[in-house]
């Protein structure tokens, strides 16, 4: 991540669950005598009476696994975890149903699971008895546990369908801000101002507009992990549910060799650190190396910053109350120190490009908000990132291999250029000096 911290004073001296292959639509089952209705907590009834949509049985991965062996570059991450919650399974089978939809299911008492009893017939032979019975989002699935849905899904799916997006100037616009697309990823150059994710007051976010990365799928992309909204830069997405969950779980076990490695330092290292309170609630660790890239005689100094760990607002709040130098731009943590925020004047040299504003689609505008303004944009960019190829973890993990090695994993690097207004600061501080 790349940042300009604003000084009054001159700088300090430096300063991813179990997962299954997506399979095949749902398959319509009504099983012989089985599958009826019955109110007793099960269901068992008539011969074809109550048709139902059938999932293919609970067998997990573990993405978990994969990705602690990716982060530590070796092998044997095919260890299937034995459960899961039955919400998620549902989700993963049938990506292409709305959350809202799947959760609704689960309040009605809709999806039931397949439970086999045995049966005492008449001439004393044992018989199989195949009951249906309720299933909360959260109960626990074993392998080789079916779980069903109602048959009239589809209308329901349709009528709770994702917004379907037609405006080929928006399209366009989202598609031109993809920097790498493989069949498992979409990674993005977020522009400054453009939520990540949807929330009151927010009609255009990220997560809402996923569906206009893909031109002929029924699966919308899936959010890997987040950036405020006036923070631009490298925006990771997922595009199915299978390669989302593996991404989560190699961030997790990121956060996790990082907080690890806290302990190991002892408090030696020079990376930045900040813990509350012993007594705290709910501490969380949170680690930022960072380093400077130059610093200006005017109070200003460029930190190239590498969150190891994931916290929200964490580079921030590392830089404001730290280091005691807020980023530029940033009203909720350096809001003192913007009370006496005195713009630079623009050199003659510059280049009027980067001074012309102009509108985008979503209501956003690109120009302006440099050091030169009364009112800085937020000078935070996520330049950078480097994942493993998640799309060839994937189909070793899917594969007969029960353990597939992960050692030899090409190491992909994203970048993203600077947005105008942090290149315009820059060209801006470079002209001072000089």
């Amino acid at each position: 991540m790349a940042a300009l911290l604003y000084l009054r004073r001159r700088a300090a001296a430096a300063a991813l669950a179990g997962v299954a292959p997506r399979p095949q639509w749902l398959a319509t089952a009504a099983r012989r005598g089985a599958l009826g209705s019955g109110d007793d907590g099960g269901e068992t009834g008539e011969r074809g009476k109550s048709p139902w949509l059938q999932l293919p049985p609970f067998a997990p991965l573990d993405a978990a696994a994969a990705a602690r062996a990716i982060s530590r570059g070796g092998g044997e991450g095919g260890d299937g975890e034995q459960g899961a919650t039955a919400i998620k399974w549902v989700r993963r089978c049938c990506p292409d149903l709305p959350t809202s939809l799947v959760q609704k299911l689960f309040r009605l008492r809709k999806v039931k699971k397949n439970v086999v009893t045995a049966e005492i017939s008449s001439a004393d032979a044992s018989a199989e008895q195949h009951r249906l019975r309720r299933v909360s989002a959260k109960d626990q699935l074993m392998p080789g546990d079916i779980l069903f849905l109602p048959v009239n899904l589809k209308e329901s799916s349709v009528a709770e369908k994702t917004k379907k997006f037609d405006n080929r100037n928006e399209i366009n616009f989202l598609r031109g801000l993809e920097i790498y697309k493989d069949e498992a990823i979409i990674v993005v150059n977020k522009p400054p101002g453009m939520p990540v994710q949807g929330g009151v007051g927010i009609k255009n976010s990220i997560d809402v507009l996923a569906s206009m990365f893909e031109e002929n799928s029924s699966e919308a992309p899936r959010l890997v992990h987040r950036l405020d909204r006036d923070c631009s830069g490298v925006l990771v997405l997922g595009r199915n549910q299978l390669s989302t969950s593996m991404l989560h779980a190699i961030f997790r076990e990121k956060t996790a060799d990082a907080l690890a490695d806290i302990l190991l330092q002892d408090g030696k290292s020079e990376r930045l650190t900040v813990r509350a309170s012993s007594n705290a609630a709910s501490v969380q660790d949170a680690l930022t190396e960072y380093r400077v890239i130059e610093s200006c005689p005017q109070g200003y100094t460029w930190l190239e910053l590498f969150p190891r760990t994931g916290r929200k607002h964490q580079l921030r709040v590392h830089c404001a109350e730290v280091l005691g130098t807020p980023i530029v731009g940033d009203y909720k943590y350096g809001r003192q120190a913007h009370q006496k925020w005195m713009p630079l004047p623009l050199p003659r040299t510059i280049d009027e490009e980067l001074l012309r504003k102009r509108k985008l689609p979503f209501g956003l505008v690109v120009g302006g908000g440099s050091i030169a303004e009364e009112q800085p944009q937020l000078h935070l960019h996520c330049k950078q990132m480097v994942l493993p190829d998640v799309s060839v973890a994937l189909h070793r993990l899917q594969s007969p291999d029960v353990n597939p090695d992960f050692s030899d994993l090409e190491k992909l690097n994203f970048v993203a250029p600077l947005p105008l207004h942090m290149r315009l600061s820059w060209e801006i501080l470079k002209s001072v000096k000089i």
